[in-house]
């Protein structure tokens, strides 16, 4: 018997079936039939980069200095400003030294940050439903996964505080995201406060991901965890520049806080790689120093794809609460449709209304119930797939 035979690779061999797949395949079977799927599946924002940015890349990568090998951790101006940001931004103060790394995109910084903190049978607490890197980084890294429901945030804190208070060891790690994806659940600084002061008491460390700090409506602010006194002691915050910035292709990503884990991952990913192509550092300069206005403007043509989302479904007869912040639409599936679960109501929306959506069960058992629609096309294509939707329904 071959090695390629029968068994497949040990990691590979923990982690799901990819629930996306079909979804995907159907999206592109029907395409090339001619049919015209509207995809509000993927996360994959579809805005232009600022143009100072796209400039300054242009110019960076005529100089042949720029053609080495960079920083894994990111060349030094690129981590003072995003230091910069975090001051500016709220009020937080960090050595880019020890308290900030450059990372490609926050995948990396999730991944490898998990892969270097968690050892064999650590525990690590996330929210079920959960953006899939988060559990299974977990996996890969031979952690536990403690997937905890979470219906609201307050609940998922109280059992958080449950778990911790059951005998035995108790996790390493706590990993959260807020504004959340997928559920797009948003929480204020006392939630924040609360968690760090469980983490002190346990000697537990925390991740928070942050990579939709910008993306907010309704005059909500999205509180950073660092703005916490004692945040940095336990823990770090993972930065993205992907959705505020419209820079998804880039893969600039940040983590900042606890020095030991900035360290833990810079030793790990100066075994791995050799850092961003470094014109693309330099232009992410530009971006953080000139282009802060872009997340406004960004955030405000996402609040106005929710709007268009949320009215067209309702008037449907699928009300759904407008969420605060993220570039997503997480919906309960209707009634009617509540037998199916959400990966054959997904099918059914593609199948008759030529609308991709992500089933909720992708991103964990809890998230069964619903879909979410990701906010990546233009108003007048969404109040189309809205219309294919209403159709559906009156069928």
């Amino acid at each position: 018997m071959g090695i390629f035979d029968d068994e497949p690779f040990h990691r590979i061999a923990k982690l799901p079936k990819y629930v996306f797949a079909e979804i995907n395949s159907m999206r592109a079977k029907a395409r090339r039939a001619g049919l015209d799927v509207i995809d509000l599946g993927m996360g994959n924002p579809n805005g232009a980069t600022p143009q100072p940015v796209v400039d300054k890349l242009t110019e960076a990568a005529q100089d042949k200095r720029n053609h080495r090998y960079s920083l894994s951790k990111g060349i030094p101006r690129l981590r003072e400003e995003i230091c910069k940001r975090y001051k500016a931004k709220f009020g937080v103060s960090l050595d880019y030294e020890t308290e900030a790394i450059a990372t490609m995109g926050s995948k990396d910084a999730l991944a490898h940050l998990t892969f270097a903190a968690i050892g064999p049978g650590d525990g690590v607490v996330m929210p079920d439903p959960s953006y899939p890197i988060h559990q299974w980084g977990v996996v890969m890294a031979e952690g536990r996964q403690i997937a905890i429901p979470m219906p609201s945030p307050e609940e998922f804190l109280s059992r958080v505080h449950d778990v911790f208070a059951k005998p035995g060891r108790k996790p390493t790690m706590i990993l959260t995201s807020f504004p959340h994806n997928p559920t797009t659940q948003c929480v204020d600084r006392s939630f924040f406060e609360a968690l760090v002061s469980l983490a002190q008491k346990h000697g537990t460390m925390l991740v928070h991901d942050f990579a939709y700090a910008d993306i907010v409506f309704d005059d909500y602010r999205a509180p950073s965890m660092m703005q916490v006194p004692g945040a940095k002691e336990v823990g770090v915050e993972i930065f993205s520049m992907s959705k505020g910035y419209s820079m998804p292709g880039w893969r600039v990503g940040f983590c900042v806080g606890n020095p030991k884990m900035i360290h833990a991952l810079a030793r790990i990913k100066s075994y791995l790689d050799y850092g961003m192509f470094q014109p693309i550092q330099i232009a992410a300069i530009i971006a953080l120093r000139h282009c802060e206005a872009a997340t406004g403007e960004n955030a405000a043509m996402y609040q106005r794809r929710r709007d268009a989302l949320i009215d067209g479904l309702g008037q449907g007869g699928w009300n759904i609460p407008p969420p605060k912040a993220t570039m997503f639409v997480w919906a309960k599936i209707p009634e009617r449709y509540s037998w199916s679960g959400s990966l054959e109501f997904s099918k059914l929306l593609l199948h008759r209304a030529l609308v991709a959506v992500s089933p909720g069960v992708g991103f964990g058992p809890a998230g069964d119930d619903s879909v979410r629609f990701a906010l990546v096309e233009n108003v007048q294509r969404i109040r189309q797939a809205t219309r294919g939707i209403r159709r559906l329904f009156r069928d």
